[in-house]
């Protein structure tokens, strides 16, 4: 059994197999996911689960070298976007447009749908290096 909090094995694995400068999105339950990138689907209901809560657990495995969030959520959910610089720490956090992000993802690995039922709670976690 894993001794880290991450437990869904497609998640673990995508993180696993993630290179340098790869990208993970994890979104909220309305983020339309593009044909292309692995669909990781954890939503079980509304707000369950969390995006905050899948940030957190997700940053515990992941080598995150910077991030993209859309300008738009600052404005919209402020208690998301409060909440994202404290798990990143000094982490660069770059916003662009909600329709620039979304085409984004589609050269992401994998995106994960959260149950998260707040606007634009979305981000891209663009993978770094350990070494």
């Amino acid at each position: 059994m894993k001794r880290t909090p991450l437990l869904n094995s497609a998640l673990s694995e995508v993180i696993a197999t993630l290179g340098h400068g790869d990208m993970l999105v994890i979104g909220d339950a309305g983020l339309p996911i593009p044909a292309g990138p692995q669909r990781i689907d954890l939503a079980i209901t509304r707000d369950l689960p969390r995006f905050v809560d899948v940030l957190e657990v997700v940053l515990s495995e992941m080598q995150v070298e910077n991030v993209v969030v859309a300008s738009e959520l600052a404005g919209r959910n402020p208690a998301v976007a409060e909440r994202i610089p404290t798990l990143l720490g000094t982490t660069p956090v770059t916003a662009i447009s909600h329709e620039e992000f979304k085409l984004l993802t589609r050269s992401a690995r994998a995106v994960v749908r959260t149950g998260e039922c707040s606007p634009y709670a979305n981000i891209i976690l663009r993978a770094g290096v350990v070494f």
